[in-house]
C-alpha cells in the first residue's frame, strides 16, 4: 500500500511504554484516562537547597548506585521489549531493521566523578579531559557509562537490530525525532522495519540545578500532583519526569503479509529548527508554525481532519503561549474547537523521552476513541483560547491526531497518526 504521495505507508505493530505512573501500556492508559498523577517529592536523591523538590521518578526501577547511562537503558530496554513483543515481529534478539535512539545527554556525574578523583589521586581542581582518562585507563562501566553511545550499543545487542545504531539528542523533540528516522528509513526503501526508542533517565541533583537556573522548573513543592499545570494562567514551569517509550514501525506491506495487528499508521512527520538561542524559540514562531505544517503538508492532511491534538504542554509560561500561537497560524479557527490535551500534566515532562511516550498515548487514544484530560486546570489563561480537555477523559470520535514536540534550542518536530486503513 502507497499513500497519496507514492511512498510505503508506515504502520506501528508494537508499542511500549514506562513512566511514573506504571509500567506497561494498560497501566498508563488506566492511570492517563483517570486523570491519575505520578508526580511526588523526590526520595530517590536529597533534595535539601534545591528550589524544586518533586519530579516524576520511576521508583520502581532499581536505581543503586544511579547512573544515567545504565538507568535510562533500563527503562529504554523494558519499553522496548513490550513493543517488540507486541509486534511478535521476530523473537527478542533478531530484530530485522535499523534502531534509533532518542537519549540525553551523557557526561561523568558527580558521584563518578568523586570514584573517578580517589582513583587519580586528583583532588577537585582536575579537569573533565583528566577523569575520561582515567576512567578509560580503568576499563570499568563507569567508562562505559560516560561515552554517549553506549545506550545504543547495549539495546542494539540486546534486540539483535541490524546495522549500527543511530543515537540522537533533539532537545524535547528528540523522541518524535527518532521515529522520524525510522519511518524515513522505510519510506527510502532501505528496511521494511525500523525500532524507535526514546528514554530519559536523567534526574539527579545536576541536571535538577541547571533547569532550576533556567527558571524552567515549577516551585510548586507542597502539592507535587498538582504543580504541573499545563495552559492554565498561574503556571510557573514543568516537573521534570523520567520515562521511556518504543515503538515497532513496518511497512503497511510488511506488516500485513505476516499477519501483524495494525495499531495505526503514521500518515507523516515534521520538523523545523530555528537556531534562534540556546533555550528559547523565536518569538516570532516560525519554527513552531513550520514543524506544523510539514507535518500536516507530509501526511497530506487538512486541519479539519485532526480530530486531537496531544500536545506539547509544558506548563511553561513561554511554552504554552508558543504552542497556542502556532496552532492558530496553522489551523485558524479550527485551534478553537479540536481537543487538545497535555500528558505532562500528570506524568511530568520527560524531557527526551517525550515525544515517543505521547506517540504511544497518541495511540492509545485512536484504539480507544477516548483522548486523556489536562488536570490542574483549575485557573484557565483567558489568552489561551484552547479547548485542553479539563479534569476527565473524553470519549470521542477520533481517527487524526497531531502530537507536538518542541524543544530547547528551537528544535521541533511534528506526527501525525490515523487509524488502519479501511
Amino acid at each position: 500500500m502507497k499513500d497519496a504521495a507514492g511512498r510505503p505507508v508506515i504502520a506501528v505493530t508494537g508499542a511500549g511504554i514506562v513512566t511514573s505512573l506504571g509500567e506497561g501500556k494498560q497501566d498508563n492508559w488506566s492511570g492517563l484516562t483517570a486523570g491519575r498523577s505520578g508526580i511526588h517529592a523526590i526520595t530517590r536523591f536529597p533534595t535539601e537547597g534545591l528550589r524544586t523538590t518533586i519530579g516524576g521518578t520511576i521508583d520502581f526501577v532499581d536505581v543503586e548506585p544511579f547512573c544515567c547511562a545504565s538507568f535510562t537503558t533500563e527503562i529504554a530496554s523494558r519499553a522496548a521489549t513490550e513493543a517488540v513483543g507486541q509486534s511478535a515481529i521476530r523473537p527478542v534478539g533478531d530484530f530485522p531493521g535499523p534502531l534509533f535512539v532518542a537519549m540525553p545527554p551523557i557526561e561523568i556525574e558527580w558521584p563518578l566523578r568523586e570514584r573517578l578523583l580517589a582513583m587519580a589521586g586528583k583532588d577537585d581542581e582536575a579537569d573533565y579531559s583528566d577523569l575520561l582518562e582515567v576512567a578509560s585507563k580503568a576499563q570499568s562501566i563507569d567508562y562505559e557509562n560516560s561515552l554517549y553511545g553506549s545506550v545504543a550499543e547495549r539495546l542494539a545487542s540486546t534486540f539483535g537490530t541490524k546495522g549500527s545504531p543511530i543515537s540522537l539528542t533533539t532537545a524535547c523533540a528528540s523522541g518524535a525525532t527518532a521515529i522520524q528516522l525510522g519511518v524515513e528509513a522505510i519510506r527510502r526503501g532501505e528496511t521494511d522495519a525500523a525500532l524507535a526508542v526514546a528514554a530519559d533517565g536523567s534526574m539527579y541533583p545536576e541536571t535538577m540545578i541547571r533547569f532550576s537556573l533556567l527558571s524552567a522548573l515549577s516551585t510548586q513543592n507542597d502539592e507535587p500532583e498538582k504543580a504541573a499545570r499545563p495552559f492554565s494562567k498561574n503556571r510557573d514551569g514543568f516537573v521534570m519526569a523520567e520515562g521511556a517509550a518504543a515503538l515497532v514501525l513496518e511497512s503497511y506491506e510488511h506488516a500485513k503479509a505476516r499477519g501483524a495487528d495494525i495499531l495505526g499508521v503514521i500518515r507523516g512527520c515534521g520538523e523545523k529548527a530555528d537556531s534562534f538561542h540556546r533555550t528559547r524559540s523565536n518569538p516570532d514562531g516560525k519554527a513552531i508554525i513550520g514543524a506544523l505544517q510539514a507535518a500536516l503538508d507530509d501526511a497530506g492532511c487538512a486541519p479539519d481532519e485532526i480530530d486531537y491534538i496531544n500536545a506539547h504542554g509544558t506548563g511553561t509560561p513561554e511554552n504554552d503561549k508558543m504552542e497556542n500561537f502556532a496552532l492558530g497560524e496553522v489551523l485558524g479557527e479550527r485551534a478553537r474547537t479540536v481537543p487538545i490535551s497535555s500528558n505532562k500534566s500528570m506524568i511530568g515532562h520527560t524531557l527526551t523521552a517525550a515525544g515517543a511516550i505521547e506517540a504511544v498515548a497518541s495511540l492509545l487514544t485512536l484504539e480507544h476513541q477516548r483522548i486523556p484530560p489536562t488536570i490542574n486546570y483549575d485557573v484557565p489563561d483567558p489568552a489561551i483560547e484552547l479547548d485542553v480537555v479539563p479534569f476527565t477523559a473524553r470519549d470521542a470520535e477520533v481517527s487524526t491526531v497531531l502530537s507536538n514536540s518542541f524543544g530547547f534550542g528551537g528544535q521541533n518536530a511534528c506526527l501525525v497518526f490515523s487509524g488502519e486503513p479501511a
